[in-house]
């Protein structure tokens, strides 16, 4: 694939490239498994002595394909389909964490990658300590243990809305010669590429923007091959020390800068097994094929969406880091000077019964539990995705007890505005 191509070219061509007389569009290979003439054959492939197909749990064309795609639009030099976005961030940590270590992740992140980590790898072994985005590097510095495996962050925090500064965690998370993992999913490749940064891997819920139609739930993992596992090789002992599960393969010896992503298929998804389906993978690919026409205008729409809504005496607030004025404004300005996306966070005078009144009265944006996708929808993240947490937690992860979630669609705006002036009515 040429690494010189537009974004816009790798959204529609990237990935699958059809030699003489095989099919213009990416075929699905709906196909658990993959013949071969000899038992020699398909023995190197279990022994990752030759790369092919074999289980589609482990790989499949149609998935790889897409996952180049979605590499090559991140500049990565591997990818992995997963899925769900959630997959996509296990698996990501348990590919560098076990049993003893410990991650270091901003606070204001996604509610179920907050309790995953804080929660679900605790019972595994791997503790968590959020922090503050905002605090200094010295007060930062503070959470890092001698077991400290990886940084956490959100390019843009779902739904607080928090744009973080990728170059000081970073930075951070180098001095402490750990990578620093960052979920991608809001900003997309479109308006930010966290490679270029300073991140190390990149994560993704393609479940939004990238499918972008609420069609089907999906993740990837997207390695930059810039972290040396090598340099730091007691660490990360599961690359760079035999695993005996394959005959004692070193992945960092063997597969170089693609060690990580080799490691999360061979030994995380045949173990694991969270593969993304290839039906799953065939809807991503088509919603891949718009995303740099539709992310312009999700921001657009809610830059004047959140216009709107700061001009208004019934509005509390509003959150948005496209808007000028707004805390982010500055910093997502650096990281992602198109566009950030299509969500607008915002509180209503009358609080939590206002926002039930509110959402109950909209028309055509729809109270789904979901996010970024073409149609507007509405969510209240307190009663919602973020129902486990009490207020003091929903503080801590940046989410005001009264935040409304609004994901601007690519509807026409007026229509938009339309419809929350008349909700917004008394």
């Amino acid at each position: 694939m040429n690494r010189n191509q537009s974004q816009g070219t790798i959204c529609v061509q990237g990935g699958w490239q059809p030699k003489n007389g095989e099919p213009r569009v990416l075929p699905i290979y709906q196909s658990t498994t993959f013949k071969y003439e000899t038992s020699e054959q398909m023995g190197r492939l279990f022994d990752l002595e030759e790369n092919g197909y074999f289980y589609t749990r482990l790989a499949n064309p149609t998935n790889d394909a897409v996952a180049a795609k979605i590499c090559a639009l991140e500049g990565g030099v591997a990818a992995m389909l997963t899925s769900s976005g959630q997959a996509a961030n296990m698996y990501a940590v348990l590919n560098i964490c076990s049993a003893g270590d410990h991650v270091v992740s901003a606070a204001t992140i996604y509610g179920g990658t907050s309790n995953l980590f804080t929660v679900t790898l605790k019972r595994f072994g791997i503790e968590c300590t959020l922090v503050d985005p905002d605090a200094s590097e010295e007060e930062l510095s503070k959470a890092f243990q001698p077991n400290t495996r990886a940084v956490f962050g959100e390019t843009i925090a779902n739904p607080a809305l928090v744009v973080l500064d990728i170059e000081k965690f970073a930075r951070l998370a180098h001095s402490h010669g750990v990578p620093l993992i960052v979920d991608n999913t809001f900003a997309t490749p479109i308006n930010c590429r966290p490679f270029e940064w300073g991140a190390d891997i990149v994560t993704h819920s393609t479940t939004k923007y990238m499918d972008g139609h609420a069609m089907c739930v999906g993740g990837c993992i997207v390695d930059s091959g810039n972290f040396d596992w090598e340099a730091h090789r007691d660490k990360y002992p599961g690359l760079t020390t035999p695993d005996e599960s394959y005959h004692g393969v070193v992945y960092t010896e063997k597969f170089g800068k693609g060690a990580y992503i080799t490691k999360a298929t061979a030994q995380l998804m045949r173990d694991m097994g969270s593969i993304q389906s290839p039906q799953n993978a065939f809807l991503l690919n088509v919603g891949l094929e718009t995303l740099h026409l539709r992310m312009p205008r999700h921001c657009d729409n809610a830059k004047q969406v959140a216009g709107y809504l700061k001009a208004r005496e019934d509005v509390d607030w509003v959150c948005y880091p496209g808007l000028e004025g707004d805390k982010y404004f500055e910093l997502a300005g650096k990281y992602m000077p198109v566009g950030t996306c299509g969500v607008i966070s915002f509180g209503l005078k009358g609080g939590r019964k206002a926002a039930a009144r509110f959402m109950d009265r909209l028309k055509l944006a729809a109270i789904v539990t979901h996010v970024a996708d073409a149609r507007t929808s509405v969510l209240h993240p307190a009663s919602h995705t973020h129902r486990q947490l009490n207020d003091e937690q929903l503080r801590e992860a940046g989410v005001d007890p009264s935040m409304i979630r609004l994901s601007v669609g690519i509807e026409d705006v007026n229509d938009i505005i339309g419809d929350l002036e008349q909700a917004l009515k008394e």
